[in-house]
């Protein structure tokens, strides 16, 4: 067995508003938030008190996805579209106005960019040609997280109208249209392994889908508000969960119990929602934020007892 020790590192300010979105940089140290305002900082995990104003939008920032191999950061502003920041530059390499809907979330594979919104589309764009490949009408509600596949070509998509579409690539054919949440899907991620899919959403409920058939392998009452987004710790044994009810919940990967509960009480955690939070390969640091406008930065620490 093991001991879990949780030590709070930081909390980190400068957002104005509720932060929304969160990344990890080219460079695991680096990372970057998103807010309401339409602010996005970058952050150094070796000097993290010294955030910097990458870009400044007119809208509000819910999602933000950094292509490592391109070394472009893909900013989703809502009702204005998207705009790219060329990381080595520090500046705004292009954008392009492909919705009038808000943007969800952002995933890339190879040349491709795979683009959630508000209004139930997914936009493919090829990112060489800077232009829109695709729009697919996936779902009459918001698509609200996209999850890929570590070792197969499949898409799968969260929704508002509480389903999971999963999607073969390149040809983008329907393989299994998940129901079990009965509310909104809002975390959504492939085990680093490929054996497992795990959902959450607003019914506060994890759910753990088999990828040989998509058949339903467990359903958890993890949380007592809306689970917001969950991660994977780099070699696939842990995953982190954030909610509304303003935890983080660390559980084990392959008998998916809960290990361990970070929050206000017992470690100065946040006091309104968690918004994101990501699971950094850089010291194996976790790094949340949370409509109180606020990052925090956690180490975990795992012994033989």
């Amino acid at each position: 067995m093991s001991k879990i020790q949780v030590n709070k590192l930081h909390t980190l300010t400068g957002h104005n508003q509720s932060i929304f979105a969160l990344a990890e940089g080219v460079s695991p140290n680096y990372f970057y938030s998103g807010d309401g305002q339409g602010m996005v900082v970058e952050w150094d995990l070796e000097k993290p008190k010294n955030g910097k104003l990458l870009a400044k939008l007119s809208n509000s920032v819910y999602a933000l996805f950094v292509d490592k191999e391109s070394q472009l950061l893909f900013i989703g502003e809502n009702f204005e579209g998207l705009h790219v920041v060329d990381l080595k530059q520090k500046k705004e390499d292009w954008s392009l106005k492909i919705t009038s809907s808000a943007i969800f979330d952002i995933k890339c594979r190879a040349d491709q960019l795979f683009v959630a919104t508000g209004d139930g589309v997914l936009v493919v764009l090829d990112i060489h040609e800077k232009s829109p490949l695709k729009h697919i009408k996936v779902a009459n509600d918001s698509l609200r997280v996209i999850a890929l596949s570590p070792n197969r070509d499949i898409m799968a998509i969260g929704c508002s109208d509480n389903t999971i579409k999963v999607f073969e690539l390149p040809s983008f054919e329907p393989i299994a249209n998940l129901k079990g949440h009965t509310n909104s899907v809002f975390a959504l991620d492939f085990s680093p392994d490929g054996r497992h899919l795990i959902s959450g959403g607003r019914d506060a409920h994890l759910r753990v889908w088999n990828t040989g058939d998509f058949s339903l392998a467990k359903d958890i009452a993890a949380h007592m508000y809306a689970i917001n987004f969950l991660d994977f710790r780099e070699d696939g044994k842990y995953f982190v969960t954030c909610s509304m009810d303003k935890s983080i919940k660390l559980w084990d990967a392959q008998t998916f119990k809960l290990l361990k509960v970070i929050d206000k009480a017992r470690h100065a955690g946040h006091g309104t929602s968690i918004n994101k939070i990501i699971w950094s390969s850089y010291q194996g640091q976790i790094v949340a934020v949370s409509d109180d406008r606020t990052l925090s930065i956690w180490d975990i620490e795992f012994s033989s007892i």
